[in-house]
């Protein structure tokens, strides 16, 4: 998948797709950008990028969603983060950027060392990590610290354990033996070998 994206907000990105599901999920460009009151040019950045995460298909100038881009829209709004956290996840550029950041110490880069990982790209650096923090944020996959400028990883904890089945919990009235304040067994009289074959 592409290591370069054009500049453009999670919203103006979400923003465009629920306008072409609005048209069937199928609607020519221009005929999108009309309706937005802009020009082409303008609502490209969003298109290239959603058609980046594969979110829409683009050809002879026409627009289509994809699965994954309804699958998307479908979504709360944590769902929608982790649909773009997966697809982010599958492109070169935030492959490299999260392994980079699992391997650095205190999972953290600085900003010197992210343009490093980016400096093959073609956009000016400054909207290069611009682009990627604001994306990276959002999808969760890390935070930002502006007062040291450190891309710092997100670190997830497990799973909750399940709740003990019943036959964990502790025994509730009737269920066990039970004991006389004289330390008598009161339990009810197990059932003879003989009387279990009579049954």
């Amino acid at each position: 998948m592409p290591t370069t994206y054009p500049k453009c907000s999670p919203s103006e990105m979400t923003g465009l797709l629920v306008l072409l599901d609005s048209h069937k999920g199928d609607e020519d460009v221009a005929r999108l950008a009309d309706d937005l009151d802009l020009e082409i040019d303008e609502i490209l950045p969003s298109l290239d990028f959603a058609e980046a995460l594969d979110f829409v298909q683009v050809n002879d100038g026409r627009s289509t969603l994809t699965d994954t881009g309804r699958r998307f829209l479908a979504g709360t709004i944590r769902e929608r983060k982790a649909v773009v956290r997966d697809q982010l996840r599958r492109t070169t550029l935030f492959r490299t950027l999260m392994r980079a950041l699992e391997s650095a110490p205190g999972h953290r880069l600085t900003d010197s060392e992210l343009l490093r990982l980016v400096e093959f790209t073609t956009a000016p650096s400054d909207e290069v990590v611009q682009n990627i923090v604001n994306w990276g944020r959002y999808a969760e996959l890390f935070r930002y610290d502006a007062d040291d400028h450190l891309v710092v990883a997100i670190r997830r904890t497990a799973p909750p354990r399940a709740p003990p089945t019943s036959s964990s919990r502790p025994a509730g009235p009737g269920s066990g033996p039970s004991t006389a304040s004289d330390g008598t067994d009161r339990s009810p009289p197990r059932a003879t070998s003989a009387a279990l074959a009579v049954c």
